[in-house]
């Protein structure tokens, strides 16, 4: 069923609430962007939904079970998390078969299967003709487009990005917002933080604002509103156009 739910979950760190009592629910289908300024616990939110952070207070459940970070969840779910790296010279298809670890017979090669969906990853993630390069010589745009391959080879339930276009020229941020919708659609549960509320109100169903540690506004893209971004960000906006049309302009208030 893939219900991932949130409660009252509050995090601490060196004396400081990063999370307090952020509850949220998500399912198969669902596209939220996470939205918030620096330092409002976006990150946080996420390792927790993740099942990398355990919360000092609250819980996280999938399927009405408490998460537990194990073969079985890592089969089922893929996290990006902001600013990936990759240390060692891999080439490009090495890495995005990382991604296929969960799922991999304990011996043997690579299945024929597995050769033909990292084929269509690269692809969709214009990155082909960069397949056996070294992954340490790739610019940063390219790769972010690498991660979010290797995130994507194992067609996991559930796929949890934080800032996927971070970096990214103006075409494969389209591209990649695209890709995520395109997921949604198709019965995924898709959580991504964000920092350009444009492109998070023009794909994203629906929007949950986080700031210092709380929840400000949980809906529908709709629920994008100059009254919200005020309370969020503390700066004026101006909202035109609706639906991949949508513009979002801002200036400090």
């Amino acid at each position: 069923m893939n219900l991932l739910a949130a409660r009252d979950v509050t995090v601490r760190r060196g004396g400081r609430v990063i999370l307090d009592g952020v509850s949220l629910q998500a399912q198969p289908g669902d596209f939220i962007a996470v939205i918030g300024p620096n330092g409002a616990g976006k990150s946080t939110l996420l390792s927790a939904l993740s099942g990398l952070l355990k919360p000092d207070a609250g819980v996280v459940t999938l399927d009405g079970h408490a998460l537990t970070l194990n073969a079985a969840l890592a089969r089922r779910r893929a996290y990006l998390p902001q600013n990936a790296r990759c240390e060692w010279p891999l080439s490009v298809e090495r890495l995005v078969a990382l991604g296929l670890t969960p799922s991999l017979p304990a011996f043997g090669g690579l299945p024929e299967i597995y050769e033909s969906r990292i084929t269509r990853v690269l692809q969709v993630c214009d990155l082909a003709s960069r397949r056996e390069q070294s992954a340490t010589t790739l610019s940063g745009g390219e790769l972010m487009r690498a991660m979010l391959a290797r995130a994507i080879v194992g067609d996991p339930q559930i796929l949890i990005v934080d800032e996927p276009v971070a970096g990214l020229d103006p075409r494969h941020a389209l591209d990649t917002m695209r890709l995520l919708g395109e997921f949604a659609a198709a019965g995924k549960m898709v959580i991504a933080a964000m920092h350009d509320l444009t492109l998070a109100g023009r794909y994203a169903g629906r929007i949950l604002a986080l700031k210092d540690g709380r929840v400000l506004g949980d809906g529908p893209s709709a629920s994008l509103t100059p009254a919200l971004i005020r309370a969020v960000f503390e700066v004026n906006a101006c909202i035109s156009g609706e639906g991949p049309s949508l513009m979002v302009d801002y200036q400090p208030g």
